[in-house]
This record gives structure tokens, sequence and C-alpha cells, in this order.
């Protein structure tokens, strides 16, 4: 099963339209998918005491993590940087176990020319230290509101291309990890 992050929790994301896209195209690959969308965090969470004791509705969001195969983050870039709530669910995830040695994939999307590479940068370097396998094929999404029509899809066909190699080559990279 590979695990697909929303990486914000902003309502009605360019970010959740992304994750869908590749939900789908994971699934046309054959795969199991699961997503984690990080709008339905439980808001319980928020509270500073979670940090000791997670509140119990998070228990699915751990539990989802700890069983994947491979996790594959679509993440914008807000101010130059992923947005916080992608680091505080990640800080929220049990150490060390919850990412050590997955394969973890990214996707970054950005209102701006540079497809999110500080976010997915940042966050390599928030995956790496917590041991997981990065996947080097990394896919940038500039102007993210101009390649989605009104449905949500990809209106560049060449995007589209490499979006759908992508997933094919992180596919391969998750059964190779696995094996």
């Amino acid at each position: 099963m590979i695990t697909v992050i929303s990486g914000t929790n902003r309502p009605n994301s360019n970010t959740a339209k992304i994750a869908a896209i590749a939900v789908d195209g994971l699934r046309r690959l054959g795969e199991e998918v699961a997503l984690i969308d990080l709008a339905k965090l439980p808001l319980e969470l928020f509270d500073g005491a979670s940090y000791g004791d997670k509140p119990e509705a998070f228990a699915v969001f751990q539990d989802r993590i700890i069983a994947t195969d491979g996790i594959l983050t679509v993440i914008p870039e807000y101010n130059g940087a992923c947005p916080g709530v992608m680091k505080y669910f990640i800080d929220m995830l049990r150490f060390p176990d919850s990412l050590y040695e997955k394969p973890a994939g990214f996707i970054g999307i950005s209102a701006g020319p540079w497809g999110a590479v500080r976010a997915v940068e940042q966050l390599e370097m928030v995956f790496q230290y917590r041991h997981a396998h990065l996947f080097g094929r990394r896919l940038f999404i500039p102007r993210v509101g101009a390649a989605l029509d009104d449905q949500g899809r990809l209106v560049d066909q060449d995007l589209e291309k490499r979006c759908a190699e992508a997933l094919e080559k992180f596919v391969d990279f998750c059964h190779r990890l696995k094996d």
C-alpha cells in the first residue's frame, strides 16, 4: 500500500487536487492507495498536550503511516517553506519507527515559478533525519493554478505524462525496497 499525503490543511486546496490525481494514477497502476488529508486532522491534536498524549482520533493517521509501503507527499510552498501543519504532523508521528526505512517521494506545487523546490528540500531533510529512503525523482508543478482545469484535472499533456512517469517510477522504487 502507498500512502499519499495532502500536505496542507487549507480547505479546497490545489494540493488536495494534485493529491487526488496522484491517488488516481497510483490506482491505475494497480496499487492499493490510502490518502492522508491534513485538513482532516483532529482539532484536539493541536493542543500542546498532544506532544505527550496523542488524541485517540490521531491513531488512524499513525496506523496508516506504520502500515504503508511508501509515502508520497504532495507539498505546497507557503512563504518559501512547507506548511507548518506538515511539519507538525511529522512531529506527532511516533519516533523513530513511523518513517524509518519507508520509501518517500515528493510532489511540490506552487503558485510561483519554482514548484516548491524549497518546501520539498526542507521535507527531504526531515524525512532523511527520520531514516526514510528518499526517491530521487521529484516532481515539481509551478503555477499550479494554471496547471489545473475547473474539474481539478491537469491541462498540460506534457505535465500529465511527467506525472504518470514519476508515479510509475515511485511504485517501482517502493516495490524494489520492499523486496
